[in-house]
């Protein structure tokens, strides 16, 4: 049934593009990642695009987003630039991971685009109804040398169980969680006691949503190297614009 929707849905009723937002690592003080963001044709909100998306075209709409992700950002030069690109999927919408990936192993063939470049995100404010799916999803991601992440750690459903369950490379802490850090003592607590866990599990840090050098700061004195946010740059349309400060 999947399967056949995708195929049979490959003309969306609907056209999209992607803005690209950069994931910095400041240690190196270099691009670790560009996030692929869904906008409409003209700049409209991830909002007016997934408003479209139903159940009849969600299969062909996940793999249209890896599609259009993959082929822009190697048409903007991504892989000269050495960094990774980071592509949200909806885990409802792959039906067989192994056979989902086909289109995105043959897109990025064509294109130029690495493997080991790719990196995909599932956020943590999608119920996760089938865990063994999600972790048969990931298990897969990780066979192909595909980087595996968990988005906006810290506000949504799974939480630490999703965590236990399985360890992904990348665990990205919400801006919920990072905002105004530097003031929040129960923050701050609960984000260092995350990044004490990931870095016994081996799992790296991602602080999204940082938007002043005090976040910053009081981010990097608990060992997280790795930052997304407005202080570095905004997301670009159609663009992969260079981050402020590097």
């Amino acid at each position: 049934m999947g399967c056949q929707a995708c195929r049979e849905g490959a003309e969306l009723p609907f056209d999209f593009t992607m803005a690209f937002q950069p994931i910095v690592d400041i240690a190196a003080r270099t691009v670790f990642a560009y996030e692929a963001l869904v906008r409409g044709v003209n700049g409209e909100g991830a909002g007016t695009v997934l408003a479209a998306v139903d159940a009849d075209n969600r299969y062909a709409f996940d793999q249209a987003c890896r599609v259009k992700a993959i082929e822009l950002a190697a048409a903007l030069g991504l892989p000269a630039t050495g960094a990774r690109l980071s592509i949200n999927f909806m885990p409802a919408a792959v039906y067989r991971p192994e056979n989902c990936l086909r289109t995105t192993v043959q897109t990025s063939n064509a294109v130029g685009m690495p493997l080991d470049r790719l990196m995909f995100e599932v956020t943590e404010n999608e119920p996760v109804n089938d865990p063994a799916h999600l972790l048969g999803i990931f298990h897969e991601y990780r066979r192909r040398g595909f980087l595996a992440a968990i988005d906006d750690f810290g506000a949504g459903y799974a939480g630490l169980t999703l965590l236990a369950k399985f360890q992904p490379d990348i665990l990205k802490i919400d801006m919920e969680l990072t905002r105004d850090v530097a003031n929040r003592p129960v923050s701050r607590t609960i984000v260092a006691a995350i990044v004490q866990v990931c870095q016994t599990l081996g799992v790296t840090v991602v602080a999204e949503g940082v938007e002043t050098e005090d976040e910053l700061a009081t981010l990097r004195a608990m060992g997280i190297t790795l930052f997304q946010g407005y202080l570095f740059g905004r997301p670009a349309f159609q663009a992969l614009d260079k981050p402020v400060g590097l």
